[in-house]
């Protein structure tokens, strides 16, 4: 039976609409107009698409409420940024969440868009119980390597941290602290504390090689991030290194090197 209600405020309405269930859904069913029933099918595909989102952040918080449940509650997760790069720091970010933090999308940093991550960035600050970070940059990665320059990136970011967590949930790595912690492989795809610390880690990297960018604008860091593109490597050619240049990592080493010819 059609309603008296117009096209347009029946769109309206089922935008202000949550439940599968309500009356209203089932009498644009009804209703037999195209453009009614055009709106309830649209409305379905949104509603479905939320519920897949809510479904994989529920997914990505099983390791947190496995966790709590052995009674751990100061849950910090751990992730870096910039281990491949020829230019710029290793950083990283420990973020401990509440219990409650719910943001669906929330994903390994690199398959979130630019603009997301700045805001998901904003709102991670805002809700996160503490955040850390820890940068080191290219002189200490040519002294220790890039893997031990990574732990001692992220054991300062956990001592940034406002207090110490009970508990580590660690993206493919382990630190040497007295503190019980879980090593998960791709984990920034897998929990919400390693997805909110990759997501701190990234933006936090990416400003400062944009602002290396802005002292060095032949290289293109703002572009690349500091990765061995055509674009920088062609500028290595050119200009040679910077100081933010890993003079351990090829073939900077080799340019470094016929330089000093």
């Amino acid at each position: 039976m059609k309603t008296s209600m117009s096209i347009k405020d029946i769109s309206a309405k089922l935008k202000a609409i949550n439940d599968p269930e309500d009356l209203f859904l089932q009498e644009c069913l009804d209703d037999g107009r195209k453009g009614v029933t055009d709106l309830v099918s649209k409305w379905q595909r949104k509603y479905e698409k939320a519920q897949q989102v809510k479904n994989a952040f529920m997914e990505m918080t099983e390791f947190e409420r496995q966790l709590r449940a052995q009674g751990f509650s100061i849950l910090a997760g751990i992730d870096e940024v910039g281990r491949g790069p020829l230019a710029g720091p290793v950083v990283t970010s420990a973020v401990i969440l509440p219990e409650s933090f719910y943001l669906p999308g929330l994903n390994d940093s690199k398959k979130i868009p630019e603009s997301k991550r700045e805001l998901f960035y904003e709102m991670i600050y805002k809700e996160a119980l503490s955040i850390g970070v820890g940068v080191v940059h290219s002189d200490i990665i040519d002294e220790i390597n890039i893997y031990q320059a990574t732990k001692k990136a992220m054991i300062a970011a956990v001592n940034d941290l406002s207090g110490l967590p009970d508990h580590l949930l660690i993206d493919a790595m382990e630190l040497d602290v007295p503190i019980p912690q879980l090593s998960l492989i791709k984990g920034d795809a897998r929990s919400i504390s390693i997805s909110a610390a990759s997501i701190i880690a990234k933006v936090t990297r990416d400003r400062m090689m944009k602002e290396y960018g802005e002292k060095y604008p032949e290289y293109g860091f703002e572009k690349h991030m500091g990765y061995g593109t055509s674009q920088h490597l062609d500028a290595l050619d050119k200009h040679g290194l910077t100081p933010w240049h890993r003079r351990s990592f090829a073939p900077v080493k080799e340019i470094a090197a016929r330089m000093n010819d």
